[in-house]
């Protein structure tokens, strides 16, 4: 059993880098989708996308990179609700008794500096 803090990590993909990089360009209060960065990157879609962010994105907003239906990431509705509610982002309140999502019409961010 080696020890992992010397092992050093495996160097992130470039395309991971890429995606990466868009999440944490997007501003507090606001999202993107999956296919959102996919199609901004011009590359890859949405599972790709997907699978950098379950892979790398601890490192970055994650909360900030959601499904196109503004429903909030599985196992962890309770950690991104509070970066939610801490940044402003808008949120659409559950219809009988569902889930808490996020407002994508309000929230939704087109990666062009804010006024």
């Amino acid at each position: 059993m080696g020890r992992m803090e010397n092992q050093e990590l495996p160097e992130l993909p470039e395309y991971a880098e890429r995606v990466l990089q868009v999440a944490e360009e997007i501003p507090p209060g606001r999202v993107m989708t999956y296919g959102d960065v996919a199609e901004w990157l011009g590359e890859g879609g949405p599972r790709q996308v997907g699978r950098v962010m379950a892979l790398y994105g601890g490192s970055v907003p994650w909360w900030r990179v959601v499904r196109a239906d503004g429903a909030l990431l599985p196992g962890h509705e309770h950690r991104a609700l509070g970066h939610y509610r801490a940044e402003g982002t808008p949120l659409r309140d559950p219809k009988a008794g569902g889930a808490i999502k996020v407002d994508m019409r309000q929230a939704r961010w087109d990666g062009t500096a804010e006024a």
